[in-house]
């Protein structure tokens, strides 16, 4: 079988509305978007890791941090994410593109290679632990073809659709009833989307500042989620609701 190249794709900004500059704050000295790029070069499967960012003024200290880790970068549209994944990956000359969010600093490598090997030996489309929400908030993975991606760039019209880079693909295949890709989800040994190590709010940094010093940064996400579980006083963001961010742009594509 003719090898793939499999390219990690990493969203980061500077603007957040709720957090701003989040991926540059930093704990113990390294930023968060340094925390998430180690774990990400862990990733064997991975042939390279992209960050992909835009063109804001402030830019150029995540460039330099990508930089500092051998990591390329592609800086396109702010709004059109969709637009931003699919020329980095095309310039990058991806088969398959893993999509994740700088601000996911905790995700982890193994499961990442983990739905990476179901989505070549299933030969899916897409494949994600995200259709069913099973895994904690911030370790969201999602596994495409380039072909699955270029579709979507090609046909997705819905503001939604274009600023969270993948609903097309979710709602269009197999695993939610659609017809145009063959999609599956990678599901969890138990149900712990309760648990969240995602950061859009101080509370979230907050909470990983605490999972860092308890922990260190080389653990699994199921060792990290068992601490929150296990020690939930700790935390004051697990109170946060989950795609805040995809709620909003729903109600966008509504009103417009």
């Amino acid at each position: 079988m003719e090898s793939k190249k499999v390219v990690l794709i990493t969203q980061a900004r500077v603007g957040s509305t709720r957090l701003p500059g989040k991926v540059m704050l930093k704990i113990n000295g390294d930023s968060l978007l340094s925390i998430h790029l180690k774990r990400l070069i862990q990733v064997s499967q991975a042939d390279s890791v992209i960050v992909a960012t835009t063109n804001e003024e402030g830019v150029q200290e995540i460039l330099n941090i990508a930089k500092s880790y051998n990591v390329n970068s592609f800086q396109g549209s702010t709004n059109d994410v969709l637009d931003r994944f699919y020329h980095a990956a095309k310039k990058e000359k991806a088969d398959i593109v893993v999509r994740i969010t700088s601000d996911c600093p905790l995700i982890d490598p193994q499961l990442m290679g983990d739905i990476i090997e179901m989505m070549i030996s299933k030969e899916l489309d897409y494949c994600t632990n995200i259709l069913e929400e099973q895994f904690p908030d911030g370790q969201d993975i999602e596994v495409m073809t380039f072909d699955a991606l270029e579709r979507a760039w090609n046909e997705a019209k819905l503001n939604s659709d274009r600023e969270h880079v993948t609903p097309y693909i979710r709602k269009n295949g197999s695993f939610n009833g659609g017809q145009l890709f063959k999609t599956d989800n990678y599901a969890s040994p138990r149900n712990m989307n309760h648990i969240r190590m995602t950061v859009d709010e101080k509370a979230d940094f907050d909470a990983i500042v605490t999972l860092l010093n308890r922990l260190g940064s080389d653990k699994s996400w199921r060792e990290y989620a068992e601490y929150v579980e296990a020690n939930e006083n700790e935390f004051t963001n697990q109170k946060y609701i989950r795609n805040e961010g995809y709620l909003k742009s729903l109600k966008k594509d509504i009103s417009n």
